[in-house]
C-alpha cells in the first residue's frame, strides 16, 4: 500500500464575513505559507473549500480555519491519499460560497433538520420518506443513493425551478442529500420556504455517510471536485451505476476527455479509452489539440509560470514555503 502521507480536506460554513476581500487575502498567505492547495471560496456568507496537503499541515490549516471564533463550528471531512490532490492554490472571493440563485435564504436561521450517517440510514427505507438528490446531472449520473430522487439541472442555481415538480411531495418526510452537506442547506431551507413541512438533511453528506456508515445502498461512485475525479463510498453492497459515454456497457471508470477544449469528465470503459485515446468523441479524437492518452484519463496540468503569490498584495515568508512541485 502506497504511503498516505497526505490528506483531502472538504468543508464548509456559514458564517459573516465583513470583509470578504480582506479575509480572502490572509486566508491565501497562510496556504501559501503552509503548502496548502486547492479551489476556496469566501463570500460575506462564509467560506467553502476542498484542499489538500501533508497530514501536518493539513492540520495547521484545520486549527487556523477553527481558531477563528466565525469559523468554530466548522466540520472537516478527511481523507487520506498519496500526494496532493491539486496543483495550485486558487482563493476567490465571490457572491456565495456555493451559486444557487437563493442569496435570500440564511442556513444559521433555518434549515432542514440535520441527520447524522447512521440516522440517515435508519430513516431512508420507511414507506413515508423520499430521498432526494440535490446535485447536477453529471454527478448523479455517476452514483447516487438507492430510490433516490433525481433532478435533472446542470447546475445547482436550477434547483428552485425544478421544486415546483416536487409539489406531490409534500406530505412525505423528504431527506436531501449531497456530495458534504453545503447544497442542502440552502436546498433543504428552500423546500421548509416552499411548503414542505418534514424536511432534513444529510450532515456532511455523501462523503460522511461513507465514512461512518460504510456508504451502504450508495450506488455507483460519487463524484468530487479534485484531481481524483470520483471515489468509492460503499463498502457494503458496491454496485456500478453508470455507463460508458462511448458504448454504454457498465462502467464508473472516470477519463477527462483528451480534448482540452472540449475537457468534459465522463465514465469510459478501458477498451474505449484506448479505442478513442482518451476522448469522448471522434470529433474529439480528430482534434489536433488533443493530448496523449496514458490510460488513466488524467491529464497533469501545466503549472510552468505558476505563481501563488499571485493576487497578494502582503509578500508571504518565502523561507516558510516548500517546493510546489514536490
Amino acid at each position: 500500500m502506497e504511503n498516505q502521507d497526505y490528506q483531502i480536506l472538504l468543508y464548509y460554513c456559514y458564517a459573516h464575513i465583513a470583509d470578504p476581500e480582506a479575509y480572502r487575502e490572509e486566508h491565501h498567505l497562510f496556504c501559501v505559507e503552509n503548502n496548502i492547495r486547492g479551489r476556496i471560496i469566501i463570500s460575506s456568507e462564509g467560506l467553502n473549500g476542498t484542499v489538500s496537503g501533508l497530514k501536518e499541515d493539513c492540520s495547521k490549516y484545520m486549527e487556523y480555519v477553527t481558531s477563528d471564533p466565525r469559523f468554530a463550528k466548522t466540520e472537516f471531512k478527511i481523507d487520506s491519499h498519496d500526494k496532493h490532490a491539486f496543483n495550485k492554490i486558487h482563493v476567490r472571493a465571490k457572491e456565495e460560497i456555493v451559486h444557487s440563485s437563493l442569496r435570500h435564504i440564511n442556513p444559521n436561521e433555518r434549515t432542514g433538520k440535520h441527520l447524522e450517517p447512521k440516522e440517515f440510514k435508519e430513516l431512508k427505507d420507511q414507506d413515508d420518506v423520499v430521498i432526494l438528490d440535490v446535485r447536477s446531472n453529471y454527478e448523479h449520473k455517476l452514483g447516487k443513493f438507492k430510490n433516490a430522487i433525481t433532478l435533472d439541472i446542470d447546475n445547482f442555481r436550477d434547483f428552485p425551478e425544478k421544486v415546483k415538480e416536487l409539489e406531490h411531495l409534500k406530505g412525505k418526510k423528504v431527506l436531501t442529500y449531497c456530495t458534504g452537506g453545503i447544497k442542502c442547506e440552502k436546498a433543504s431551507a428552500y423546500l421548509l420556504e416552499q411548503g414542505f413541512e418534514d424536511v432534513y438533511q444529510l450532515h456532511g453528506g455523501i462523503i460522511k455517510y461513507g465514512m461512518e456508515a460504510d456508504g451502504e445502498d450508495f450506488e455507483g461512485k460519487c463524484y468530487v471536485f479534485d484531481n481524483r475525479l470520483a471515489v468509492d463510498v460503499n463498502k457494503v453492497n458496491p454496485t456500478v451505476l453508470s455507463t460508458c459515454y462511448v458504448c454504454e456497457t457498465k462502467s464508473d471508470r472516470m477519463v477527462n476527455c483528451a480534448n482540452p477544449t472540449c475537457n468534459i469528465h465522463v465514465p469510459i470503459c478501458e477498451e474505449c479509452g484506448w479505442k478513442m485515446e482518451g476522448a469522448c468523441s471522434e470529433e474529439c479524437k480528430e482534434n489536433p489539440e488533443k493530448r496523449p492518452y496514458n490510460g488513466t484519463g488524467y491529464y497533469q496540468k501545466n503549472t510552468n509560470g505558476y505563481n501563488p503569490y499571485k493576487g497578494l498584495y502582503r509578500k508571504p515568508d518565502k523561507d516558510k514555503i516548500r517546493s510546489l512541485h514536490d
